[in-house]
């Protein structure tokens, strides 16, 4: 195992550390002298930010699926996500596979199962009752239970078919029996926005909350519809979900105008929207909430602090002595770049966001950051 020191590097606070790391684990937040001829490398984080590392909390992790799949850490630690969260690309005949394969990978997988048996092997995967098995669910949860973060079932019109709501009542009574929380992934309908929230309790996220076709939770004239506002009072948590057709700038115009704020910011990232967008990376996503006015600390806490609470895992969004070594250096730089939403429509940003370094266990992990001209 490695020691590595990080020297002066910035919180989001404004506090400067040098941070210790022995044998993975935090060891001290010490003066710069301290821990002189110990470690394996330092790195000088002078002008960088330091987190907890990042989480994402909307990913497809499962490369063997297209199109919604990737590499583990390609769409990890490489971005500077130390844990990522599958949002259900396996149901209980692939999370098997997904699972070893995260045994595999330098970055911290989670993830939700697939209500529908088959996940993401055909888009359209709640079309067919059949490929909902209460059991088999039940089974993997018990399987692999530290692994998986609650249910996932994907409500558009796409995915469902003519089942309409029908899978979505499954999900919940399957949630409810195995005390889980569900992701609910909302869209075109039927079946319509005013039938899915009132389904949802405290704890279960909307992911795709920002997107800015029809059947949305904004009415036409921006204001939040009435069963929306109900959910939020409830405690249902509202994740961004990017992806290629699931964020509208002028929907988020719509929610921070009536002061509804994310509670999770994640990308629904896989290897399409990663290499061509409109996602590209998840310091890409959390700049077009810079470029909304939001501030950085606010951002920030919603890949790391948030998240980490929600997943029973506050270890992960902390940076404290004795705990695993999860953390994520990241910029933030002055400098002229198109953002662009998932409808096309495009922003002009003056600061951008960019992960620099991940730091998982005892190594660190340079992030790959493009030009801004990619954007």
């Amino acid at each position: 195992m490695k020691n590595i020191i990080l020297r002066n590097a910035k919180l989001i606070s404004g506090e400067r550390i040098d941070l210790a790391i022995r044998e993975g684990k935090i060891a001290e937040q010490t003066a710069a002298w301290a821990w002189q001829g110990q470690a394996d490398s330092e790195l000088d984080c002078t002008g960088l930010f330091l987190s907890s590392g990042w989480i994402d909390m909307h990913v497809h992790a499962y490369a063997a699926f297209s199109p919604y799949g990737d590499e583990i850490d390609e769409i990890g630690v490489r971005q500077g996500a130390a844990t990522i969260v599958d949002a259900g690309s396996c149901g209980a005949d692939n999370i098997a596979n997904l699972f070893e394969a995260g045994r595999q990978a330098k970055t911290n997988l989670l993830a939700f199962l697939n209500i529908s048996r088959i996940g993401l092997e055909r888009i359209d995967e709640l079309s067919n009752m059949e490929w909902i098995d209460f059991g088999l669910a039940q089974e993997r949860l018990e399987q692999y239970g530290d692994f998986i973060a609650g249910f996932k079932a994907r409500i558009s019109r796409s995915v469902v078919g003519t089942n309409e709501l029908e899978p979505l009542r499954i999900a919940r009574r399957l949630a409810d029996e195995c005390g889980q929380r569900m992701m609910v992934h909302i869209g075109s309908g039927p079946p319509h926005i005013e039938e899915i929230l009132p389904l949802l309790c405290a704890g279960d996220i909307i992911t795709h909350y920002l997107h800015g076709k029809k059947n949305g939770l904004f009415a036409n004239n921006g204001e939040p519809i009435a069963a929306f506002a109900e959910a939020i009072s409830r405690g249902v948590v509202l994740d961004t979900g990017h992806g290629r057709a699931s964020f509208s700038f002028q929907t988020a115009d719509y929610a921070k105008r009536n002061g509804i704020v994310f509670d999770t910011i994640s990308t629904d990232i896989y290897r399409d929207n990663r290499l061509n967008g409109p996602v590209y990376s998840i310091s890409n996503v959390l700049s077009k909430f810079l470029y909304l006015g939001y501030p950085l600390e606010q951002i920030i806490q919603a890949v790391t602090v948030r998240p980490a609470r929600w997943l029973g895992r506050p270890e992960l969004g902390r940076i404290q002595e004795g705990d695993a070594a999860h953390l994520t250096l990241f910029s933030v730089e002055k400098e002229e770049a198109l953002l662009v939403d998932s409808e096309g429509e495009t922003r002009q940003a003056n600061q951008m966001i960019y992960a620099r370094g991940t730091i998982i266990h005892d190594e660190f992990i340079k992030c790959e950051v493009r030009a801004k001209a990619s954007y």
